[in-house]
């Protein structure tokens, strides 16, 4: 097709094809976009209006120790001299970067209203006040020394940057989104700090690979902080420059005074709006989608973001926390299309093209602006030399000035008679009386000799690219001490993706949970040892209510198994255990596994490796209850972690499951009751069963008075364990486990502790050996450990000697063993408490006890 068209100057008519006029067209109007208006430039990182907006304002004066200009007069220099488009656009572009919460490091420190992360409109214009951010005038610095190009503006008279001589690699820390002609970009703000690690480990090795860049640049950083869940999208991002990433808000777990469950959102995922957000959490609530919200509402202030969602009584935090990520925007993927302008084309960058190019133009800038600043010292070298001429020959320079009628004609004198140039000439003929003093000319003589130092050491740069590059990369390092920060967005690896144990240190630590189920892992070296009888450090804060009931060390690389009362078997790796100050309270176990809030926390297991088939296959669970059952189950049953755990024993109604132990099969199973009796029978007697059984009958118990406090399982090859009972008023002994004869199971024991208004009731059985340390935690949070060695042996009648002093008001709560005592012995100075010198045994303040005690006939086993 084609159009008949009258050329207006000769009047004769040329014919078009109307397609290849359109396609024309198009395409100058597609890259006019593209190259000026939509996409960044891979060197600065900026679109032409950010770039005229910073340079404006520089030019301006408007810099960040000065005072602030109104918005209206910046963006009015912007749109009359470099930008010629709508004053919104510019407006815009100015508020974006005054907005903490849209660009990871801003460029504009803005006064007043720019709007908030609810969707609330910035205040107009006119009412506004901003001036560059540090971090800008760092994008400036050396944009007058000849660094980068300058092209016309749109009315060809004035000049402005093609590009900003950047020491800040903008691009990735702050990203760019934009939607040009037939392609868009959206690149991931970035960490300062890894950004500038990276760059300096690519100058240091230009043949590193993305995986090694890795390491130092992990992952996007948000200004609005959020967790990265899931890295593969990432790492394809890095590699190809396309791909995805998924962010989450970040969620805290409250008990409220009445003892209610909330949800507190105190971080939102990148662009996210939270007034929209939490609209749409409480239509969720009241179409009944998610079940167990009673009430969403904003208590976020000047202190930070709090969207607080009440959860109704028999809801499950965890529960709920999934169904907000699964049917709201606190769960958001974003798309990594990692499009720039390279050398005025669109290019898909990897991260480390995005490193290289910026590395690459920086060399440039360095190269250009020492070429400047040696052509700016040659200069003012050649006029001190004339100086320093026109000194040494004073007299005649005086008179030959004197006798020339005409400045001219005295340039002309000086250029002839002292054979200088003529910019020497006129600089001389400048130059003022009192340069001419002796004093001044010493001053003219050491500034030369300076230019002319400064002169071989800008030959040197331009000669030397090895000293070119540590000039880049000391200028990164003051770049990074200047403007570097922590990470804002964690990084939440699936277990599909990598094995957690690669990346976290291996070591021992502590773990406690109290009574209400708060749960908290603190290093082992934080409980230092302390001597029999002392008043103890303090181990955990608690509510008055509420008091640490478990205790104890395991590797954080190994599995935790949870056994819970009614019976039920869930999974944690230690590593996922909060870690906390050791007078922390912890976080609410729920938070980590789905504990219904009716169901607590009884036993705990530590297993090595649950993908260790023979292991698995050769051990086996044993579980007690308070009413004196027990149950055998082979390990491998509980091989297989599920986010909602298992049934581990069919539990009667009036019993809870009290203990669990992991046990070879060849075990001796000692069972300890509240009234101080204890029997001892072999565990093949207990045949293995599966995870439903009810078990059988291991102890007999008075269910009316009496309880099952502990089991043990003792190897019968090892013969350096001794059975240690402890009373909750503090009092505790070590027995031989042979003073205990092999009874049939279901029998009734014998007595293991004598039992005393002193003593109280029998509150724990362990095995121990003399290498042991014990951990001994009170109702009240006081926290002791000692030396299982410093416990003496004493017959299985006797009461004991006391362990720990205790207030009136005061229990022992948990009693825990440590494995080994560690191998290095932490000074105990400033942590003994008052009253912990050694004590003697309560056996020898009365000399009659021990003996009647002794005495005591067995009681008979049935």
């Amino acid at each position: 097709m084609s159009e008949n068209t009258e050329n207006q100057q000769d009047g004769k008519i040329i014919q078009i094809n109307i397609e290849e006029q359109m396609k024309t067209a198009y395409i100058d109007y597609s890259m006019s976009v593209i190259v000026g208006r939509a996409l960044p430039d891979v060197r600065d990182g900026l679109k032409p209006v950010h770039r005229r907006v910073l340079f404006g304002m520089n030019e301006l004066g408007n810099n960040s120790n000065k005072p602030y200009k109104k918005s209206a007069r910046i963006v009015g220099e912007v749109m009359g001299k470099f930008h010629p488009h709508g004053d919104s656009s510019i407006y815009d572009t100015i508020v974006r970067m005054a907005q903490p919460w849209s660009l990871r490091y801003m460029l504009v420190d803005g006064q007043g209203n720019f709007g908030s992360v609810d969707g609330d409109m910035p205040a107009a214009m006119r009412y506004t006040e901003i001036r560059l951010q540090r971090m800008a005038e760092a994008m400036l610095e050396d944009i007058d020394k000849e660094t980068v190009d300058f092209s016309l503006n749109f009315d060809d008279t004035l000049e402005e940057p093609t590009v900003l001589p950047t020491r800040i690699p903008n691009l990735l820390i702050n990203g760019a989104s934009g939607i040009a002609v037939g392609m868009a970009t959206n690149i991931m703000p970035h960490n300062l700090t890894e950004v500038v690690d990276g760059l300096i480990a690519y100058i240091d090795n230009r043949d590193i690979t993305i995986e090694e860049l890795v390491k130092h640049v992990k992952a996007p950083d948000f200004p609005t902080g959020g967790i990265i869940y899931g890295y593969e999208g990432v790492k394809q991002g890095f590699e190809t420059g396309r791909g995805r990433v998924v962010v989450r808000g970040k969620i805290n777990v409250e008990t409220s005074k009445a003892g209610r469950e909330r949800l507190v959102i105190y971080e939102l995922p990148y662009q996210i709006n939270k007034a929209a957000l939490h609209q749409k959490i409480a239509q969720l609530a009241d179409d009944k989608i998610i079940e167990g919200i009673s009430e969403a509402r904003d208590e976020s202030d000047r202190d930070g973001m709090r969207l607080v969602i009440d959860l109704k009584r028999e809801a499950i935090a965890n529960v709920v926390i999934n169904q907000l990520y699964k049917y709201s925007e606190l769960q958001t993927s974003y798309g990594i299309n990692n499009v720039a302008l390279v050398k005025g084309r669109p290019r898909v960058l990897n991260l480390k093209e995005m490193l290289a190019e910026f590395v690459d133009f920086r060399h440039e800038v360095v190269v250009r602006r020492t070429r400047f600043e040696l052509r700016k010292a040659e200069e003012k070298a050649h006029i001190l030399q004339g100086y320093l001429i026109a000194l040494d020959h004073l007299d005649e320079v005086i008179a030959l000035i004197r006798a020339s009628r005409t400045p001219d004609e005295a340039k002309d004198g000086l250029m002839s008679r002292f054979e200088l140039s003529e910019i020497q000439s006129k600089a001389i003929l400048e130059l003022r009386l009192q340069r001419l003093t002796g004093m001044e000319r010493d001053k003219i003589k050491e500034e030369y000799d300076e230019v002319m130092k400064l002169i071989a050491y800008l030959k040197d740069v331009l000669s030397d690219e090895g000293l070119r590059f540590k000039i880049i990369k000391d200028e990164l390092e003051d770049v990074r001490k200047r403007f570097g920060d922590e990470r804002k967005t964690e990084i939440q690896y699936l277990a599909s993706e990598m094995r957690m144990e690669d990346i976290i240190a291996e070591e021992d630590v502590v773990i406690t949970i109290s009574h209400l189920g708060y749960i908290k892992r603190t290093s082992a070296y934080d409980y230092r040892q302390q001597k029999r009888g002392g008043r103890g450090a303090l181990g955990g804060k608690t509510r008055e209510e509420d008091y640490i009931e478990h205790l104890f060390v395991a590797s954080t690389h190994h599995t935790m198994l949870f056994f819970t009362e009614k019976g039920r078997c869930y999974w944690l790796k230690v590593y996922e255990i909060p870690e906390g100050e050791k007078s922390g309270k912890g976080r609410a176990i729920q938070n980590l596994i789905n504990l219904p809030t009716d169901d607590k926390i009884r036993a705990i297991i530590d297993i090595k490796d649950l993908g260790d088939k023979d292991f698995i296959s050769s051990h086996y669970i044993v579980l007690c209850t308070s009413n004196g059952i027990i149950k055998k189950t082979l390990l491998e049953e509980f091989s297989r972690p599920r986010q909602n755990g298992v049934n581990a024993i069919t539990v009667n109604e009036g019993d809870q499951l009290l203990e669990a132990k992991l046990t070879n099969g060849n075990s001796e199973i000692m069972m300890a009751i509240k009234s101080g009796r204890a029997i001892r029978f072999p565990e093949n007697t207990v045949r293995d069963t599966g995870r439903g059984a009810i078990g059988v009958r291991g102890i007999e118990v008075d269910n009316d008075k009496d309880e099952v406090v502990g089991m043990i399982c003792v190897n019968k090859e090892d013969a350096t364990r001794t059975v240690l009972v402890v009373s909750e008023k503090g009092f505790g002994k070590r027995t031989d486990i042979e003073e205990y004869r092999i009874t049939n199971r279901g029998g009734k024991g014998v007595k293991t502790i004598n039992i005393t208004e002193k003593t109280g009731s029998l509150i724990a059985i362990l095995d121990v050996t003399e290498k042991d340390d014990l951990m001994i935690t009170c109702k009240s949070g006081i926290t002791i450990r000692m030396a299982v060695a410093d416990i003496r042996e004493a017959g299985r009648a006797t009461q004991g000697v006391r362990l720990i002093r205790l207030d009136d008001t005061d229990e022992i709560a948990a009693v825990a063993r440590l494995d080994e005592q560690e191998e290095e012995k932490l000074d105990n100075e400033g942590m003994e408490g008052e009253g912990s010198e050694q004590l003697r045994d309560d056996s020898s303040e009365d000399p009659g006890t021990a003996t009647a005690e002794a005495s005591e006939d067995e009681t008979p086993a049935e």
